[in-house]
């Protein structure tokens, strides 16, 4: 069985332009994600500052996202956010490889 970690992923709440991205586009990646995954923890958004490779300064909100699933998923859904919201960059990392699924029977 491949190892799967919990990993958190930034996801933009505004595009490149300006523009809060309506919830149906935010559904629709969410959508995505969960059939790569599995499933979606959505957490609370949170102001961020980057400076691209030309000097440009983004302050941005983002919505933290977390996903239980493989390294190669996360590259997958990295792949998908890059594309569904029109990024030049995304950022996700590991949070933990010691995660217990516990079901109930």
């Amino acid at each position: 069985m491949t190892k799967k970690a919990i990993w958190e992923i930034l996801v933009p709440k505004y595009s490149n332009e300006g523009k809060e991205f309506a919830l149906k586009h935010h559904h629709a990646w969410d959508e995505s994600v969960r059939k790569i995954a599995g499933g979606v923890t959505i957490l609370k958004s949170a102001k961020g500052q980057w400076v691209n490779t030309k000097g440009k300064l983004f302050a941005e909100k983002m919505i933290p996202v977390r996903v239980f699933c493989t390294e190669k998923e996360i590259g997958k859904i990295i792949k998908l956010t890059l594309e569904h919201y029109n990024q030049e960059a995304v950022m996700a990392y590991e949070l933990s490889s010691n995660v217990k699924v516990v079901k109930k029977g």
